[in-house]
């Protein structure tokens, strides 16, 4: 292409309004970097017990369960600390007990398997999400409608949340969404692709009960 050519071409182009210094910039703004997150005491142990009730909806059918634990550690030093990002650890597969559907005649069973992890980020608020591995929480229920709801069905899935420092500290989810996939019959919610999860979850330092689990820079 001549000059000439070229020059009538991005003129045309900055008189339509198809090109300016304000939208190549605005493109290539780089995003912002997440900031530094210290977990403490590093090292420690810690226990996720269930506080109140915890719910997982499909559909029309909603699971409640009143009793949820998880364990875990806070990395050793200097993993406790990312200068740039969250920190993470693994945890035990939750487990659920004492669960009842919304559906009458119909009882549900909770198992969870597989690597799961929780990480926190600093921040306003301090972001927590849960890992869960390919398939970690399947929902069996029995009764008068019998139906498979399999969490993570294609592979593993972040659930996100919020992490308050106190004593103790507190892990929430509301209204998290978590993919899923439902098998069954009459009654079972099989067009569901995903579910909401509610929870919050107490977090103690079993290390040293005096201390709490914190998040912070």
């Amino acid at each position: 292409m001549s000059r000439t050519r070229t020059a009538l071409t991005l003129a045309a182009a900055a008189a339509a309004g198809t090109l300016s210094l304000a939208s190549v910039s605005a493109t290539a703004a780089p995003l912002p970097l997440a900031g530094s997150t210290t977990v403490t005491p590093a090292g420690h142990a810690f226990n996720a017990t269930l506080s109140g009730k915890a719910t997982l909806k499909a559909g029309s059918v909603t699971v409640t369960c009143t009793v949820s634990v998880s364990t875990g550690a806070v990395p050793a030093a200097p993993g406790n600390t990312n200068p740039a990002g969250p920190v993470s650890s693994p945890i035990s597969a939750p487990t659920y007990s004492s669960c009842t559907s919304s559906m009458w005649g119909v009882t549900p069973t909770i198992t969870t398997s597989g690597a799961w992890s929780v990480s926190m980020q600093n921040g306003s608020p301090i972001t927590a999400t849960m890992g869960l591995p390919t398939g970690g929480l399947v929902v069996q229920t029995s009764g008068l409608a019998s139906c498979t709801v399999t969490a993570a069905p294609a592979g593993p899935a972040n659930v996100n949340g919020t992490w308050s420092n106190g004593s103790p500290s507190t892990l929430t989810f509301t209204n998290a969404s978590v993919p899923v996939t439902v098998t069954g019959g009459f009654g079972c919610p099989t067009s569901a692709t995903s579910s909401t999860f509610n929870a919050v979850y107490k977090v103690t330092d079993t290390t040293n009960p005096a201390q709490q689990i914190t998040v912070g820079p």
